[in-house]
């Protein structure tokens, strides 16, 4: 699917009830049906994630991780974290020396592979749905699968963004059991094709009967602890078990009197608010949108982001992590910008298998005032290349991200939680207009944050019109990368000043979700670069 050519339009769209963005149809449905059947946003949000991971199973699913940054009806701003960590066996000797024997290489040379089972940390997705249910909706776990369960058993047709990265299986997947689970046909579904998954509806039936503690203690975790075991991994149930989601404060800034909230570490959000402050510094909203001048004086506030971010963020209760969204730090950042040149500099901690890690995001909002970003993901396409027996539970590989080195700041430790990049969002442009938002996409959801707001608040584009802006990104190897439709007007300039100029296709540059309420009045807009919707009513 040649998401460059597409030349299609969308419209900001306006409900009164409850809006729901996110990146497929059936799951945006799923949502609305919650919300017409008296579940509030969290309801509608859990209900939307579980479809998701049945109708863009590549991207999430039971075996991966969930966040959620929200404002609540009675002007509380929270946080959800539900993001396990590596295995209390996973000791960086044992890893080192079982991938050794593995590949048959000298322990010492060893570093963390993408996928396999020392990838794979504990799922926090199912208790995550579980407690948002519990402490912030109205209906019942069972009530909100009931629509994901009804797309895994009945079938569905699949879309065209998720036909394309479910190609990416029939690689990945070489057990008998993982190509049944998920390439029933023994190959991707192609596009409009309908596709069921039973093994997966099965567990979600399971999880609406039992509650997430099967996921956790029962036969789910057997299968889970036996499947990361046998590969010559360390899981086990008692890591599992111990697992539990926690409510956070959120880390904010202002950017020209919009307060925004983000997540704190272990996740990338003070990389988005040191940016933003970087980039109020040195004024580089007052450029024209897509100029030459924005977008040189916004990616050089995110590259030294970037290089702070990476140095210093990592599960917090192993390392202690500086103020690094204070706008006195940010002036003395800023003093290091020059407008004329770019500056050489090095994001490479953590290594590259987060740039382009895959994930869904949706956006909830209700006519209480409840709004919420929620975001689910396995990390890389379908994950570690694991999954759980008979369950159809595919497992992450967000451990791709830790480090062998002891000097590293994301170095793998036991119980310890990866560098995350998945960060939803939350922004309070006045008393009575509240927005949830985020981008999909490993490195880009921060710059995502980024330009999406820059281009609603200094530039007075809608909600719609700021995701459909053409964007830039700040790549790990050091090059400036520009979506093809900015680097026709650009490109040549930002070369010549000194940027590394390349030119990437539109699906390299993340998937935004965004919803607002504006004084009661409900709208939402969804990323053009996926199969994204906004249901509203």
């Amino acid at each position: 699917m040649d998401l460059d050519r597409f030349s299609s339009r969308r419209s900001t769209v306006y409900g009164r009830d409850g809006v729901v963005a996110t990146s497929q149809p059936l799951a945006a449905e799923a949502g609305i049906e919650t919300l017409r059947e008296g579940g509030n946003a969290f309801d509608a949000a859990v209900a939307t994630a579980a479809a998701l991971n049945v109708v863009e199973p590549t991207s999430t699913g039971i075996g991966g991780d969930v966040f959620a940054l929200y404002r609540t009806a009675d002007g509380e701003v929270g946080a959800m974290r539900a993001c396990g960590g590596a295995p209390e066996g996973a000791t960086r000797e044992r890893v080192r020396d079982s991938l050794a024997a593995e590949n048959g290489e000298d322990a010492a040379a060893v570093e963390m592979p993408m996928h396999g089972p020392h990838t794979v940390t504990v799922p926090g997705t199912a208790r995550g749905w579980e407690t948002t249910v519990r402490e912030l909706g109205r209906l019942t776990l069972a009530d909100v699968l009931e629509p994901a369960i009804g797309y895994a058993m009945d079938g569905y047709p699949v879309s065209g963004v998720v036909s394309a990265q479910w190609q990416h299986g029939e690689e990945l997947f070489t057990d008998d059991h993982a190509r049944a689970a998920f390439l029933p046909a023994d190959r991707a579904p192609r596009v409009g094709e309908t596709v069921s998954l039973p093994r997966l509806g099965r567990t979600m039936e399971r999880i609406a009967e039992e509650g997430a503690d099967v996921v956790y203690e029962g036969e789910v975790a057997e299968a889970i602890a036996e499947e990361v075991q046998s590969k010559g991994g360390f899981m086990t149930v008692e890591d599992l078990a111990s697992f539990e989601p926690e409510f956070l404060d959120p880390v904010s800034t202002t950017y020209k009197g919009v307060e925004v909230f983000e997540l704190p570490p272990n996740n990338q959000g003070l990389i988005a608010l040191e940016a933003l402050n970087i980039a109020e510094e040195i004024g580089a909203g007052e450029h024209p949108a897509g100029s030459v001048e924005s977008v040189h004086a916004f990616a050089e506030a995110m590259k030294l982001a970037f290089v702070d971010g990476h140095h210093y963020i990592t599960d917090p209760e192993y390392e202690e992590i500086p103020p690094l969204a204070s706008k006195a730090y940010a002036r003395q950042r800023a003093a290091e910008i020059d407008m004329e040149e770019p500056a050489e500099a090095d994001i490479g901690v953590p290594k590259a298998p987060a740039e382009d890690a895959d994930t869904v995001l949706l956006c909830v909002a209700d006519d209480e005032g409840n709004v919420v970003s929620y975001i689910n993901s396995r990390f890389a396409g379908f994950g570690s290349g694991l999954v759980a027996g008979e369950t159809g539970v595919a497992l992450q590989n967000r451990g791709a991200s830790f480090s062998l080195d002891a000097d590293h700041p994301n170095r793998l430790e036991p119980g310890k939680r990866p560098f995350h990049t998945l960060v939803p969002a939350v922004a309070k442009f006045g008393e009575a207009d509240w927005a949830a938002f985020g981008v999909m996409g490993g490195y880009m959801q921060p710059q995502g944050h980024l330009q999406t707001l820059s281009n609603v608040v200094d530039h007075g584009m809608s909600i719609q019109a700021a995701l459909d802006a053409p964007r830039w990104r700040y790549r790990e190897d050091g090059t400036l990368a520009l979506e093809g439709r900015l680097a026709a007007d650009v490109g040549a300039p930002l070369d010549r000043m000194g940027h590394d100029v390349s030119v990437l296709h539109s699906g390299m540059f993340g998937g935004a979700e965004f919803v607002r309420n504006e004084d009661g009045t409900l709208s939402g807009a969804t990323e053009p670069r996926k199969d994204g919707q906004v249901g509203a009513y």
